[in-house]
């Protein structure tokens, strides 16, 4: 299968018209060669891995004259090590379905460990943040509360004292 027949099959599966479909093979390609020529190290779980391996360099023989030697140079070499699963393909000629899955199902669980652990640790720190805050604003309030309370006994009538009933005013004396 050549890089057309790829992108035509991925297109057919994934649903895509042939161009988006060639446009994600290109991309792909690109990403992975750009990572590998940094020296990155690109993993497909269930696939395989590729890497980069530093060569020394040696002496070789010419394989049109073999008693000629030829110095070869150092250089960096591009390894791919298959996973198990394309391994078992490859030596079956059907996907590894029960391997797939006991590898997958190995990987969700470390990742939903580590993400219980995050999400106890997130937890007890928004815990531990809410009552600081609630803590901060009960005090705020009783402050409020209190300041309120005082203003409010400022502003409100003085109440004025009961009025004694005045002595009546004896009446005038007749003459």
């Amino acid at each position: 299968m050549n890089k057309s027949e790829f992108a035509k099959e991925l297109a057919s599966r994934a649903d895509l018209t042939g161009v988006q479909a060639q446009k994600v093979t290109d991309e792909f390609l690109a990403l992975l060669t750009a990572s590998i020529a940094k020296g990155e190290r690109v993993a497909f779980l269930g696939f395989g891995t590729f890497s980069t391996s530093k060569r020394a360099a040696r002496m070789g023989v010419n394989p049109r004259n073999p008693t000629q030697k030829v110095k070869i140079p150092a250089r960096t070499a591009v390894k791919f090590t298959p996973g198990a699963p394309l391994k078992a393909a490859a030596n079956s000629g059907k996907v590894a379905k029960r391997k797939v899955t006991t590898a997958v199902k190995k990987d969700v669980k470390k990742v939903t460990t580590a993400v219980k652990k995050d999400v106890k640790k997130v937890t007890t720190a928004v815990k531990k943040d809410v009552k600081k805050v609630t803590t901060a604003v009960k005090k705020d309030v009783k402050k409020v509360t209190a300041a309120v309370k005082k203003d409010v006994a400022k502003a409100a009538p003085k109440k004025a004292a009961p009025k004694t009933a005045a002595p009546k005013k004896a009446a005038p004396k007749k003459k």
